[in-house]
């Protein structure tokens, strides 16, 4: 009997084993066949940390390589929750939020996740990230990342535009040349122990692609001269937007460009759309008198015309339709061809335009490129309006001659007034002159380049010598050079509201080159609704005179 039941017991316990094998057996194989992948990759998560390496977004520079953006070193902060316990978390949360003002919500949103990687805080600076490390809370790191920096501030912001936490490109060249400017990321795979403690082991790596570098034609001190000028003038006469330009006349280069209002790029998050709009490309207005000159060259070109040929300005007062009435803001009798572009007369233009006809003074507004973009390496530029002649009414020919019923950007105005100084001759503009890598080796070149031959080179030294009497004897004389003579045309435009033009808001705008006998410089000053005074003349014109002034100063001295 007792050897029944011994054999009954190792029977129980056989069979119990036989079952037990072949359940797990049976797991065993569904483990390998069907998990295997999933386990794998459990594990291989475990113990290998994957970290993507952040390239070196390349830098930004003046023409001679003074930075205005470049990149330093940051820190950013990461956990891994899944190996921090309830206490860990809350000990990370209290410390980070009381001692560094970071989100409470965001924090545990982060730390809440089942994830080995979450970022915390992106871009810390070095002190901060020391007093965090010094804590030595488990579950924590750090990865060295770099930041974006701007030195100037608000310098040139409307150019340079500015990038994000990931240094992504947002506005301005930061934008346009994102690509070459953010290089490629790498990655290194570093094995972790079972406390999940980095072993500081690589087992694979992909070094990064540092971006390229963008050389501009910008010179930081004539941007500085310009900006500061800009500033003091929208200040004093209380303006809602104002812009300058400045360019070199031989090659189309772009040495200074600014808008007000502006912002702050090392704080570009907390500025408004209308603060980063870049009114030089981005904004059109009717331009009032500034336009003029696309009469004065067609009419010499097309041999209509001499200087010294007279027309009546019907003193001051000209029913050009029945129910439109030209006025000139100071009555004028007979006045010379030359005269009635010194002097700005509605009137003598109008009378000037009617005898071309529109066909005429559109075909050279659009060889001026009115209507047309200028190709500038900025996002955001827009074309300005130049209706064709079929569309013209019968007032359009006393309208479009003096700059209104078109529309224009400021880049237009003084790349046109450009072509004047430059013998005819339409330059791209351009405002990148180089790529280069951190090698300092140039990868692509820009070099100036002739659009198109608008005018003869006899026009353009004719409408130059009109320009230089329109500073000397006209409308521009605030304008004035000591030594030196000056070419340019003033406007004073109405804005339009509600389809009807305002008598309380203007354009002021002047744009000149100068030494006209020798021209270097063109610059273009536009200021929208100044208070009280509002002509181009009064407001816009010495503006101008101080920025030329000082900067061929500058260039004659660093020459």
């Amino acid at each position: 009997m007792p050897i029944r039941k011994h054999a009954l017991r190792f029977s129980l316990v056989f069979l119990t084993f036989i079952v037990c094998l072949g359940i797990f057996s049976v797991k065993l194989v569904l483990i390998q066949i069907f998990k295997s992948d999933h386990l794998a990759s459990l594990a291989d998560k475990q113990h290998n940390h994957f970290i993507e390496l952040e390239p070196i977004r390349g830098g930004v520079y003046d023409r001679k390589n003074r930075p205005l953006a470049i990149n330093v070193p940051a820190h950013s902060l990461y956990a891994n929750p899944r190996m921090m316990s309830i206490e860990d978390k809350q000990r990370t949360l209290r410390y980070l939020t009381n001692e560094f003002g970071f989100d409470p919500i965001e924090v545990q949103k982060a730390l809440d996740k089942n994830k080995y990687f979450v970022w915390l805080e992106r871009k810390l600076s070095l002190e901060t990230a020391n007093k965090i490390k010094s804590q030595k809370m488990r579950g924590l790191g750090f990865i060295n990342e770099t930041k974006r920096y701007y030195p100037n501030a608000e310098l040139a912001a409307h150019i340079i535009g500015f990038a994000g936490i990931d240094n992504e490109g947002l506005e301005g060249l930061e934008l346009y040349y994102n690509e070459k400017l953010k290089g490629k990321s790498g990655q290194a795979r570093i094995l972790r122990d079972a406390r999940q403690q980095d072993l500081l082991i690589e087992t694979s790596f992909l070094p990064p692609e540092d971006g390229l570098h963008l050389v501009l034609t910008i010179d930081e001190t004539i941007q500085y001269i310009a900006e500061r000028a800009l500033e003091k003038a929208y200040i004093k006469h209380k303006a809602k937007g104002a812009t300058i330009i400045v360019i070199d006349t031989r090659t189309g280069e772009i040495l200074a460009l600014a808008n007000r209002p502006t912002y702050n790029l090392e704080k570009a998050s907390s500025s408004t759309v209308a603060n980063r709009t870049n009114r030089a490309i981005s904004f059109v207005y009717e331009p009032g008198s500034v336009f003029k000159i696309v009469t004065a060259a067609a009419a010499l070109e097309e041999e209509k015309f001499i200087e010294e040929d007279q027309i009546f300005c019907e003193n001051g007062e000209y029913r050009l339709t029945r129910g439109y009435v030209l006025h000139d803001h100071h009555p004028h009798g007979t006045l010379s061809f030359k005269k009635v572009f010194e002097q700005s007369s509605n009137i003598g233009v109008s009378k000037i335009a009617q005898k071309l006809g529109p066909e005429i003074i559109y075909k050279y507004a659009k060889r001026f490129r009115f209507g047309d973009k200028t190709g500038i390496s900025l996002r955001g530029e827009v074309n300005g309006w130049m209706k064709h002649p079929s569309k013209w009414s019968k007032t359009s020919i006393g309208a479009i001659p003096m700059g209104q019923e078109v529309t224009v950007t400021p880049l237009q105005l003084v790349y046109a007034l450009a072509a004047i100084a430059n013998d005819g001759l339409y330059m791209k503009p351009y405002i990148v002159k180089a790529i280069t890598n951190y090698q300092d080796e140039v990868i692509e070149a820009f070099s100036p380049q002739i659009v198109d031959r608008v005018i003869s080179a006899d026009t353009a030294r004719r409408v130059r010598e009109i320009l230089i009497g329109a500073v000397e004897n006209g409308t521009g004389t605030k304008a004035k050079i000591n030594g030196m003579k000056v070419a340019g045309k003033t406007g004073t435009a109405q804005k339009v509201e509600n389809r009807t033009y305002s008598h309380s808001k203007f354009y002021a705008t002047f744009m000149g080159f100068a030494p006209a006998d020798n021209p270097r410089l063109a610059a273009i000053v536009v200021f929208d609704e100044p208070r009280p005074a509002h002509f181009g003349g009064t407001v816009s014109a010495p503006v101008f005179k101080e920025v030329i002034e000082n900067a061929l100063k500058y260039l004659e001295s660093s020459s």
